[in-house]
């Protein structure tokens, strides 16, 4: 892997952001989480699950915590790009996909495997939220889900800019995780909800920042913005100080990106 991403780097890799989405608990929407990491204070009336106008009531009403996060911010990261959500290609990123159904099977297939519910397994399978997302927007594009421990976000964010290096003209990235349950969640634990999602595109355009990625040696702690701690128990967290950045203004982000990596993101 190592000797892989010292090639893709050298390629000095980058995009420009057109849109964000973000969900997590507190924080409805981008605006809100930019507003919190300017001034700390959390909207009044926060809804506690996101409701994805994607998908039909029904639908809605039963798609799990994570399709619903990953598809709420999605849909938001295309509107505030302007951008048909059918026409893109797309990485969904998530570390556990989604452990409370995992639990779920694990503990069903244990006592009772008969019992199973279609419903959650074809929803324990790990790129269930792409799926969700390709039916309900339409979209005939490729959908790619990817897992790399704590440096899926970076891995997936890797993943969408090489795909634009091959040829794409843009992509959507969205990354999501949950709270684990069970005997999982003390060796992977989670804590509440968390999803975001960048609309990238090769072409500059006037008004949208342009992100620029390279890869060192080293080691990346927690982060120390607003986000990053209000967010910081959910497996998705390494992602958040792209995030704080991006709400701050600021000009560089670091991120875990694997063993020993570093993801140098230079926002401009």
């Amino acid at each position: 892997m190592s000797a892989h991403v010292d090639i893709v780097a050298a390629t000095a890799l980058g995009a420009t952001l057109e849109g964000i989405g973000f969900w997590a608990n507190g924080l409805p929407s981008w605006d809100a989480a930019r507003a919190f990491a300017q001034d700390g204070v959390l909207p009044a009336d926060a809804p506690a699950r996101p409701s994805p106008q994607l998908l039909a009531p029904n639908e809605r009403r039963r798609a799990p915590e994570t399709v619903a996060v990953a598809l709420e911010v999605a849909q938001a990261a295309c509107a505030a790009a302007g951008r048909e959500a059918a026409a893109l290609p797309s990485v969904f990123a998530s570390t556990h996909g989604d452990l409370a159904i995992t639990d779920y099977m694990c503990a069903t297939l244990a006592s009772d495997p008969r019992s199973v519910s279609p419903t959650r397994f074809h929803n324990s399978v790990h790129n269930a939220a792409a799926g969700y997302w390709t039916i309900g927007a339409g979209a005939m594009q490729p959908a790619t889900a990817i897992s790399a421990f704590d440096a899926t976000f970076a891995q997936g964010l890797l993943e969408a800019l090489v795909q634009l290096d091959s040829g794409s003209d843009t992509v959507l990235l969205v990354a999501y995780d949950s709270q684990s349950i069970g005997p999982l969640a003390t060796v992977t634990p989670s804590q509440g909800l968390l999803g975001a999602a960048l609309v990238l595109s090769r072409q500059p355009r006037a008004g949208a920042p342009r992100l620029q990625v390279e890869f060192t040696d080293g080691s990346v702690g927690e982060g120390t913005g607003a986000l990053a701690r209000h967010a910081r128990g959910n497996a998705m967290a390494p992602m958040l100080p792209l995030f704080d950045a991006l709400a701050r203004n600021e000009d560089h982000a670091m991120l875990r990106a694997g063993p020993g990596r570093v993801m140098r993101i230079t926002i401009g």
